[in-house]
C-alpha cells in the first residue's frame, strides 16, 4: 500500500533549529517499515500553523490525493495535532480525502474503523483545538508581559528600526529590544518632510511620496513604495516613540480593544509635534473634512469661514432664486436660527472684508519685516545643530563608499565572484548611501533656506505687489492665495479673526524674488487612476 507522509512545525524557526521535523520523519518511516507499508511521497510543511489551511505543502498533498487516480491510499502523519488543530477543518479535510479513498493514520493516535474510532478521533481533535487555544493565550500573556518591560517579541521591526540583543536569557535565545536604524530613520524623516512641507513649493500626498521614492530610492527593505505603505508609516505612532503591540488580532488584522494594547516607549524618529501636525493634515485632508466641493468652488471662503461662537462652519445660502448669496452659520442651517446667535452675512461684503484685512493688517511693511525677521532668528539658532548633523553625514557617506569600493575592488581583482550574496551586499550598501544623501540634500535645504536670501526691500515690494492683486479680485487669485496662508477665519457677527502661516509667507515672498510662479501651486492631489471623486492622496 502506497503511502504519503506529513511532517509539520508551526514556525521557520523551529525548522531550522529543532529536531521536530528529523525525527517525526524517522518515527514515521520506522512505523512504515514495521507494518510493510510503501513510501510514496513526503511532505515537510517547516513554519505554518495548524490552526488553518493556508498551507502550500498542506494543499499540494490534498490536492494530489484527491486527483485521479489518487497517488496514495494513506496521509500518514505523527499526530492528529500536524494535521489539523481545528476541529471543523480536520473533519471537513479528513472527509473530503475519505471521498476520494485516503484515509489519515497518526501513528501515536491509532484508532479503530468503527464509530468508537471516529469517536475516539472527534476527541482527540477537539483536545488539540483546546490545547492550541491555551497555548496561544498563554504565549501571548508572556509577550505582553516582555512588551511592558520594553522588549520587542515581533522577528521584523517596523521600518526605520533594529533588533539590539541583550545579554539577558529569554524562553529561547535572548531578550531583544528596538533601537533606531539611523539609516532607515533618514528616509523615515524624509517622508515626515515631504509630507509636511512639500516638494519644490507643491504639496504632496502618499502616493506622490511613494513614486519619488521608487524612482530616487532607497527601498522599502527590497520592496517598492506604496501608497499605502507611505500611509500606514505617517500613521504609525512608533516614529514618535510610543510603540504598540499587541494592536490587531494575528489572523484577521482586526483591531482590539485599546485595554488589549501594550505601549512600549522608544527613542522617536520624529518629534512629537512633527508627527501631530502630520496627523492634523492628514485628518484636513480627507475627503470627509474637505471635500472637492470646497477646493474647486468658486466661492472664496469656503471652507475656511468658521463661526466664532459655536465652532460650526459656515456655508453658502442663496436667496430669491440666487440673486442674494450669504455666508450662514451650519448651525442654524441645520437646527434653527435660535441654535446660535451669528447672523448670515452677505457673501461680497465678507470677502471684501477679509481681503482688506489681509491687504491692510498683515501685508504691511511693518508686519512683513517682523516676519521675516523672526524667522531669520529661528534659522540661525538651528544653524549649529544641523553643521554638526551634515559633519555626521558626510562622515558616513565617505565610510559607504569606501565600503562599495573594497567590494568592487575586490571583485575586479577576482577575490570573490560576484554572485548573488555579494550582489546583495552591494545593494544594501547603495540603498544605505542613496539614504545618507537623502538626509544630506535635506539638512542642506534646511541650512540653506532661501529666506536668509530675502532683504527688507524684497519682502516690501512683494507685499504692495500682492496688496494690489487682492484688491483687484477677480479670477482664482484671490482664493488660491488665501487658502495658502490663512487656516482658519472665524467671524462672530461684527469681528473676523484670521490664522495663517508665516513660513508660506515669507516663501512666496521668495518665490516672488527668485522669479518663479507668483501664485503657489496648492490644494489636494487627486487619483486619476482610481475613478471619479474618491478623493484626495493620503
Amino acid at each position: 500500500m502506497a503511502v504519503a507522509l506529513y511532517a509539520r512545525v508551526s514556525t521557520t524557526r523551529q525548522a531550522d533549529k529543532d529536531l521536530s521535523i528529523p525525527d517525526q520523519l524517522r518515527q514515521m518511516r520506522d512505523w512504515c517499515q514495521r507494518n510493510g507499508f510503501q513510501i510514496g511521497k513526503e511532505y515537510v510543511e517547516a513554519g505554518a500553523s495548524a490552526t488553518d489551511d493556508k498551507r502550500p505543502v498542506f494543499q499540494q498533498m490534498i490536492g494530489d490525493a484527491t486527483g485521479k487516480p489518487a497517488p496514495f491510499e494513506v496521509v500518514i502523519v505523527h499526530s492528529l495535532s500536524r494535521f489539523f488543530r481545528d476541529f471543523l477543518e480536520f473533519a471537513l479535510y479528513e472527509r473530503k480525502l475519505s471521498k476520494s479513498g485516503v484515509k489519515v493514520i497518526s501513528i501515536t493516535q491509532q484508532t479503530s474503523e468503527d464509530p468508537a474510532g471516529e469517536m475516539a478521533r472527534r476527541i482527540f481533535s477537539m483536545f488539540d483545538e483546546y490545547q492550541s487555544k491555551e497555548n496561544a493565550k498563554h504565549t501571548l500573556r508572556a509577550m505582553k508581559e516582555n512588551a511592558r518591560q520594553g522588549y520587542f517579541n515581533g522577528s521584523k521591526p517596523p521600518f526605520g528600526f533594529k533588533k539590539e540583543e541583550l545579554d539577558l536569557v529569554a524562553a529561547k535565545g535572548n531578550k531583544k529590544r528596538l533601537i533606531t536604524d539611523e539609516v532607515e530613520a533618514a528616509v523615515v524623516r524624509r517622508v515626515f518632510d515631504l509630507y509636511l512641507n512639500g516638494l519644490n513649493g507643491e504639496e504632496v500626498g502618499s502616493k506622490q511620496i511613494a513614486t519619488y521614492f521608487n524612482a530616487r530610492g532607497p527601498t522599502l527593505r527590497g520592496s517598492a513604495w506604496t501608497r499605502t505603505r507611505v500611509h500606514n508609516m505617517i500613521s504609525d505612532t512608533a516614529y514618535m516613540g510610543d510603540y504598540v503591540f499587541n494592536k490587531k488580532q494575528v489572523r484577521t488584522r482586526s483591531a482590539k480593544p485599546e485595554s488589549e494594547w501594550v505601549r512600549v516607549k522608544l527613542e522617536p524618529i520624529v518629534s512629537a509635534e512633527v508627527f501631530r501636525a502630520v496627523a492634523a493634515k492628514r485628518h484636513q485632508r480627507s475627503p470627509k473634512i474637505t471635500p472637492a466641493r470646497i477646493v474647486n468652488t468658486p466661492t472664496l471662503l469656503t471652507g475656511l469661514l468658521r463661526c466664532a461662537n459655536c465652532g460650526a462652519a459656515m456655508t453658502l445660502v442663496t436667496g430669491k432664486g440666487g440673486k442674494y448669496r450669504y455666508y450662514k452659520c451650519n448651525t442654524r442651517v441645520a437646527k434653527s436660527i435660535s441654535a446660535c446667535n451669528t447672523p448670515a452675512v452677505p457673501v461680497h461684503k465678507l470677502d471684501q472684508a477679509v481681503l482688506a484685512a489681509l491687504a491692510d493688517k498683515v501685508l504691511t511693511p511693518q508686519r512683513l519685516k517682523e516676519m521675516l525677521r523672526e524667522l531669520k532668528i529661528r534659522l540661525k539658532k538651528s544653524q549649529s545643530g544641523q553643521n554638526d548633523q551634515a559633519r555626521t553625514l558626510r562622515r558616513e557617506l565617505a565610510e559607504l563608499e569606501a565600503a562599495t569600493g573594497r567590494l568592487y575592488e575586490a571583485v575586479e581583482k577576482g577575490i570573490f565572484p560576484m554572485d548573488d550574496t555579494l550582489r546583495g551586499r552591494a545593494q544594501t550598501l547603495k540603498g544605505k548611501r542613496d539614504a545618507v544623501l537623502i538626509e544630506l540634500a535635506g539638512v542642506r535645504r534646511s541650512k540653506e533656506v532661501p529666506a536668509a536670501m530675502l532683504t527688507a526691500a524684497h519682502v516690501e515690494s512683494f507685499g504692495v505687489a500682492l496688496r494690489a492683486k487682492l484688491q483687484a479680485g477677480g479670477g482664482s487669485f484671490p482664493k488660491r492665495y488665501l487658502r495658502q496662508f490663512v487656516n482658519e477665519i472665524r467671524f462672530d457677527g461684527s469681528r473676523v479673526t484670521m490664522s495663517g502661516r508665516k513660513d508660506a509667507l515669507m516663501a512666496a515672498a521668495l518665490e516672488n524674488e527668485m522669479g518663479t510662479a507668483m501664485v503657489p501651486t496648492s490644494g489636494l492631489s487627486w487619483l486619476p487612476d482610481q475613478g471619479s471623486n474618491l478623493g484626495p492622496a493620503d
